[in-house]
């Protein structure tokens, strides 16, 4: 029976592996990134519009003068400015997806057409308009120049605006790559402590290792997927996991105490934020008192003390964990980490990644306890009703 049970345990984790990535799927391979804003959206078009008005001011400016202001070619212009700028953004923003799957100099060329096209019919159809008005023919070489410099404020923009893209598209891919190095630090240490534990397990007791397969493929999921935002509900029950890992080896000395309040369903944060704090908590804490001790976990949601832009306060998540330490931690290190604090400050980096400079973190000892708490900004459309703060402060430091 026993032969059995490590057969079907790597079972179960391949299983659980080849469901991560389904039809071999790269979660490291970067989509193809867009080539241009999205031209669609109110900043942007408000943006266009306004460069439009500018434009127009500037083209009266320089052709009537001041004094008097001719406001009348102010609207004219006004009325072609805009009827070539919000065609051409609307026929951009569907090319988008396609400008994003060729090359740069195909992308360029095909945007530029676009622009020019629409520029060129704006302009025929206003020459047209009035010669017919004033009974004239159509000034060719008036068309023609007034194209060319078109032609010119258009390549100037869309040069701008596919820079503007590719530095957003930089800094996105360094985020993105900045955010899974940190979070491939804290993988080997869990997993190389789990399955210490699992091998010690499968000789002696077939039916509780089985289970801790079962917690450890639901880590490898989390450990493996994309470092994105992730439910709150999925991240406490990976932290249960981990902790029900733990509680095989420890036995009766590890005792959990979960203060879970009234939450909004929507809430999101970091995936794999909670396991390297409680990992802390258990190697650091528990694991070396003789008679082990309680980790308590408290998640609330409380009024910010700072207010939005239209004077309301906000409301953030409040993440608490605390644990026991031994006496010589307690007197000996009163105001410093445990251990060298790489991934307590792996952790700070992790948030500060995602959340800039909205969020606050803070570690301590006190009362003989180590003292984790995390305040973390809830999305404005997320938000529901206000709870009590957190009685119990908060506790574990990552050390490794």
């Amino acid at each position: 029976m026993t032969s059995s049970r490590p057969a079907q345990a790597a079972g179960i984790i391949a299983q659980q592996i080849r469901e991560i990535a389904p039809g071999g799927k790269d979660s490291a391979r970067p989509e193809n990134a867009p080539f241009l804003p999205d031209l669609c959206s109110v900043t942007s078009v408000a943006v266009l519009v306004l460069m439009g008005e500018l434009l127009a001011l500037v083209l009266v400016l320089a052709t009537d003068g001041l004094n008097p202001f001719n406001w009348q070619r102010l609207g004219l212009v006004s009325l072609t400015v805009q009827w070539a700028i919000l065609p051409s953004a609307a026929i951009l923003c569907r090319l988008r997806p396609r400008l994003a799957r060729g090359s740069h100099k195909v992308a360029a060329a095909l945007s530029y057409t676009t622009v020019l096209v629409v520029l060129a019919c704006v302009l025929l159809v206003q020459h047209w308009w009035l010669a017919d008005m004033a009974g004239t023919a159509i000034d060719y070489w008036t068309l023609l120049a007034n194209l060319l410099v078109g032609a010119i404020c258009a390549g100037v923009v869309l040069r701008y605006a596919y820079v503007q893209q590719q530095l957003h598209n930089q800094q996105k891919a360094e985020l993105g790559a900045r955010i899974e190095a940190l979070q491939s630090r804290i993988r080997p240490h869990f997993l190389f402590n789990s399955m210490n534990s699992l091998a010690s397990l499968i000789a002696v007791d077939a039916e509780r290792a089985e289970k801790l397969v079962e917690d450890l493929s639901a880590l490898f999921r989390a450990s493996l997927a994309d470092s994105k935002m992730v439910p709150l509900e999925q991240e406490v029950s990976l932290a249960k996991h981990y902790l029900e890992i733990e509680s095989l080896r420890l036995g009766d000395r590890l005792q959990t105490s979960w203060h879970i309040g009234d939450l909004s369903e929507q809430a999101q944060l970091p995936s794999m934020l909670l396991q390297p704090l409680l990992e802390n908590a258990v190697l650091h804490g528990v694991a070396r008192l003789r008679g082990g001790g309680e980790i308590e976990i408290a998640i609330r949601q409380e009024l910010a003390g700072r207010q939005n832009v239209i004077g309301s306060r906000t409301r953030e998540l409040l993440l608490s964990i605390h644990n026991p330490v031994a006496d010589f931690e307690t007197e000996n290190n009163r105001n410093a980490h445990v251990g060298n604090g790489m991934a307590m400050e792996n952790i700070r980096q992790r948030l500060a990644a995602f959340y800039g400079d909205r969020f606050r973190f803070s570690a301590e000892i006190r009362d003989g306890k180590y003292r984790v708490e995390m305040r973390l900004p809830l999305n404005a459309g997320a938000e529901t009703r206000t709870t009590e703060p957190v009685t119990a402060p908060a506790a574990a430091e990552v050390a490794q």
